[in-house]
């Protein structure tokens, strides 16, 4: 794997692994993540792609933005692929709420999207499981904001280790990361992520615009009710696979095999 350069784009960072003549492939993380958390994926993507991890407006080293809107948020991603000469059909895989601003991005772009991968996104609110109770103290409204400037490193890592099932290694880059994103604006995204499933829930969007995705959960998700998956098959032609005991986070959890999936979608 060759990790050749860094850049901003209009306040948007992005990390570029693989040939830069490589076909492009476009990774958008959830919900006050950043493109750090597919780093162990990254080496068997990169094989055969130009990589690009976003790090979305808000989060990670991106600035932050007026509004985390899903719509606005496709905007920036589609600025960004426009600056950079990636014109049409570049894939775009979306993690638990990034592939919101994936389908977003096909619905207001068609042009720029090729394939639509969904990891672990759930399709509506009723999929909607309750919350670890850690993910609960850190994120809720009630104690978030008290607890938000107190969290350890240890911490950090046990929130995530809360959505997933198997052990996962998170790394310093990703720990870092979170603490960049403040309370306010992680409160905000998650809001606007709501807005966005209560206005038209995700399977009907992509039914609408014709799109075809593969949607990948893990059979043991604790945040999206695993079952739910299946209400992707509303478009015709979709394909729904399933991890065995895995959890939320499926590529740190199972990483090889997530990128096998891929791959095998891309090719």
């Amino acid at each position: 794997m060759t990790t050749y350069d860094t850049s901003t784009v209009h306040g948007v960072h992005l990390v570029h692994d693989g040939p830069e003549t490589a076909p492009p492939l476009l990774l958008i993380h959830g919900s006050g993540a950043s493109g750090s958390t597919w780093e162990p994926m990254v080496p068997a993507l990169a094989e055969r792609f130009h990589v690009l991890r976003i790090d979305l407006p808000g989060c990670g080293r991106s600035s932050t933005a007026p509004s985390y809107a899903v719509p606005d948020q496709a905007d920036r991603v589609a600025a960004v692929l426009d600056e950079l000469g990636l014109t049409e059909g570049v894939p775009v895989v979306g993690h638990s709420s990034g592939g919101y601003v994936a389908t977003a991005l096909a619905e207001r772009r068609p042009d720029l999207v090729g394939p639509i991968v969904l990891l672990s996104t759930g399709p509506d609110m009723e999929a909607l499981r309750p919350e670890p109770a850690l993910v609960k103290l850190l994120t809720g409204a009630a104690l978030g904001a008290l607890v938000w400037p107190l969290r350890t490193d240890a911490l950090l890592r046990k929130g995530i280790a809360a959505t997933a099932e198997k052990p996962v290694t998170i790394s310093d880059e990703a720990v870092d990361d979170l603490r960049r994103t403040s309370f306010k604006t992680f409160r905000a995204i998650m809001q606007a992520n709501r807005e966005y499933l209560v206005e038209q829930d995700v399977p009907e969007r992509l039914r609408r615009i014709g799109r075809k995705p593969l949607v990948i959960f893990g059979d043991a998700d604790p945040r999206w009710e695993p079952a739910s998956a299946h209400a992707y098959e509303v478009v015709s032609g979709s394909r729904v696979a399933y991890l065995p005991g895995v959890g939320h986070v499926a590529m740190l959890e199972a990483p090889d095999e997530t990128a096998r999936l891929l791959l095998e979608f891309l090719g």
